[in-house]
């Protein structure tokens, strides 16, 4: 496979040139433009932030790709999906709430927020995976899929499995409605925490194959061999009673990662943007943020998602940990064993690389790329 084009540039600016100019320069110079936007639906799938995190991008970011692509004829409209844990985005009231809070509105992007796997997480849509080897379909949510274009717009940062969260990871697992969650996370099913329960028998209702019911104590009781893992209890349930146990192991997670970016991938115009900056050691998913693990680095776009997660990661490598950080403590311990790769001497515990190389090896894009430096 040939080298893919990667475009870089940092976030040094002149006077009177904003950050945001320099993004768009970016994004034109990588080729934005060769996509025919004209009359079409553009969906930009992008992180909101939890609650609580600031880490996440700022909306004037995702108001200059929005411009470019009203400008070339778009019709853009900000997505993500529901969560799976519980949280400030486990529906789309509160998560259209979690939106607006955090500043992404109509008003500050210039384009509407549209929550892509409905109310509770359950309007998906079903769909082929590309030469995918763990998931045969992906669940993802359906307006993600009625989109002509996909536009990843990533904030590029640490996580607490998955080594780093870059386009596949907002793709794959953002995109992924609550049943791609569970299948992406793990096989197994929702429990439920009986303390939390009120008996309210909400979640029965939403059942999708009759497999709740009620002991003598009142609590919801669910029935694993009926149970299919579709998640809309947990969506259902008001209190927080009801969550699942991530079990896979994370290379598995990895590779669904992978499978399902293919799968939201496949068929139509796609483009990539990260912005390495605010590099939390954690996901945006966190109601909090530690400091950065490394300064902050630039803005990188490509048509290419793997190339582009891999440009991310090489830079990051090559960057200075920052000292008063969770990275930063833990390299000056004296007996730490040093991994030399900065996400996993952040996170011990992570895996990163078997997201890139199952993604080249199913055909999503290749590891080797070209930098281009823009000014």
């Amino acid at each position: 496979m040939e080298k893919s084009d990667v475009f870089f540039t940092d976030f040094r600016t002149q006077i009177g040139v904003s950050q945001c100019t320099k993004l768009q320069k970016l994004i034109r110079a990588a080729g934005i433009e060769k996509i025919d936007f004209d009359h079409k639906f553009v969906a930009i799938k992008m992180h909101f932030g939890e609650l609580g995190n600031c880490a996440y991008l700022r909306p004037n970011y995702v108001k200059a790709v929005a411009d470019v692509v009203k400008e070339l004829g778009g019709m853009p409209f900000l997505t993500d999906c529901n969560t799976l844990y519980t949280g400030s985005r486990t529906n789309a009231i509160d998560h259209l709430t979690n939106a607006e809070l955090n500043g992404f509105n109509s008003v500050t992007t210039g384009c509407h927020v549209i929550i892509a796997d409905g109310l509770r997480g359950t309007d998906d849509i079903e769909v082929p995976v590309p030469n995918g080897e763990f998931c045969e379909t992906a669940l993802v949510g359906r307006a993600l899929m009625d989109a002509d274009i996909l536009i990843s717009l990533s904030h590029f940062k640490g996580h607490e499995m998955t080594g780093f969260g870059g386009a596949l990871k907002n793709i794959g697992m953002g995109g992924g409605s609550r049943a791609g969650k569970m299948q992406q996370h793990r096989e197994g099913k929702p429990t439920v925490d009986k303390d939390l329960c009120r008996g309210c028998r909400r979640c029965s209702k939403e059942c999708g194959s009759d497999a709740i019911s009620y002991g003598e104590d009142k609590k919801a009781v669910i029935d694993y061999d009926k149970c299919k893992g579709c998640g809309r209890c947990i969506g259902a349930c008001a209190f927080h009673a009801i969550d699942t146990v991530n079990e896979n192991a994370l290379d598995l997670l990895c590779c669904k990662i992978a499978e399902y970016t293919n799968a939201l991938c496949a068929g139509r115009p796609t483009f990539h943007i990260s912005l390495i900056m605010d590099v939390s050691p954690n996901c945006d998913c966190h109601d909090e943020n530690d400091a950065p693990i490394l300064p902050n680095i630039g803005m990188l776009a490509s048509f290419d998602p793997v190339a582009l997660d891999q440009a991310c990661v090489d830079l990051c490598q090559q960057a200075t940990p920052v000292r008063n950080s969770q990275l930063g403590d833990n390299l000056a311990k004296a007996d730490w064993h040093h991994h030399h790769d900065h996400f996993s001497d952040s996170n011990p515990n992570v895996k990163w690389k078997e997201t890139l190389e199952h993604g080249e090896k199913i055909g999503l894009g290749t590891r080797s790329y070209t930098l281009h430096m823009i000014k």
